[in-house]
């Protein structure tokens, strides 16, 4: 059972077919195929099910998959140590972001890292907090940063610092830049939000119906809208209010194109962690950013 099939394995699975993982692996399909059946051979059970559109592990897909991954990882974290000491005290450093994590608190820990660790190659990608588990998990991400702790066995998390959630609305709303005395008097307004998990795959999603089901407020008016950019540019337009990280807004409320509402009684935030892999290897450079993150990092 050599890494070159369990990496041929796990793209197949990842990709969702033996012609994607072919494209992303640059092999043919018919070496793809081969290769997955010597495997299979080997284990003797087949590892894919054909479905429409594509394949799915079987159970003995499945029973391999995190062995699988543990293997391909730990072979990164050899190569990455090789690569650590032929340069000194550098070595590469990946990171797996939530999307809206991304912003000011990040530009600025990523800018102190640069000046600290001069040459050092930093890797950066956005993802869910599901994926970005499942990335640093695999060994492709060295550190991710997600809301919410994952409290799998084989990960570390490190609370940083959350990020403070506030109620945006337009400017010309007949509530903005006022204060209210319970958060449940704004429950007859229009909200915009995230679609709740499972629907959408991000934690901090379920955040503004949470604050309402504290409250004893089971029914609100609210439309599904799944990106933060748009709900932005809808509240702007006056289709409705959202709770947003206050990070998310700061350039809007600069322009004058956003403000908010503030509640007494509202003190939401979505928590904001730093994860890495248990038994991972982490290069010098890699530890730093850690040490980075976890004292400057934020929002």
């Amino acid at each position: 059972m050599d890494s070159e099939a369990l990496h041929t394995f796990v793209t197949i699975h990842r990709t969702g077919g033996f012609s994607p993982a072919a494209q992303v692996l640059n092999r043919s399909q018919p070496a793809i195929s081969r290769r997955i059946a010597l495997l299979e051979e080997e284990i003797g059970a087949p590892l894919f099910e054909r479905v429409t559109g594509g394949v799915v592990l079987s159970q003995a897909g499945r029973v391999l998959l995190p062995h699988a991954e543990r293997v391909l990882a730990a072979l990164k974290d050899t190569a990455d140590a090789l690569k650590a000491l032929q340069s000194g005290d550098g070595g590469p450093v990946s990171i797996a972001v939530v999307g809206t994590l991304a912003s000011a608190g990040l530009t600025r820990v990523l800018k102190k890292f640069a000046a600290r660790s001069p040459g050092v190659a930093l890797t950066l990608g956005t993802a869910t907090s599901a994926e970005v588990s499942e990335l640093v998990r695999s060994g492709e991400a060295t550190i991710g940063l997600r809301y919410f702790n994952d409290r799998s066995p084989d990960l570390i998390g490190f609370a940083l610092k959350p990020e403070p959630l506030v109620v945006t609305c337009a400017p010309d709303h007949a509530r903005a830049n006022k204060r209210m005395a319970r958060f449940a008097d704004l429950g007859d307004e229009h909200w915009l939000a995230f679609p709740p998990p499972p629907d959408f795959e991000e934690p901090s999603a379920a955040n503004i119906f949470a604050q309402f089901l504290l409250r004893g407020v089971g029914h609100f008016r609210w439309s599904a809208i799944d990106s933060l950019t748009a709900q932005k540019r809808l509240v702007e337009a006056g289709f409705g209010i959202a709770l947003l990280p206050e990070s998310s807004i700061a350039e809007e409320r600069v322009a004058k194109s956003l403000a908010v509402i503030r509640a007494g009684d509202l003190n939401a935030a979505n928590p904001v962690t730093a994860i890495v892999r248990k038994g991972g290897y982490l290069s010098p450079a890699s530890r730093k950013l850690l040490e980075i993150l976890k004292a400057d990092y934020r929002v």
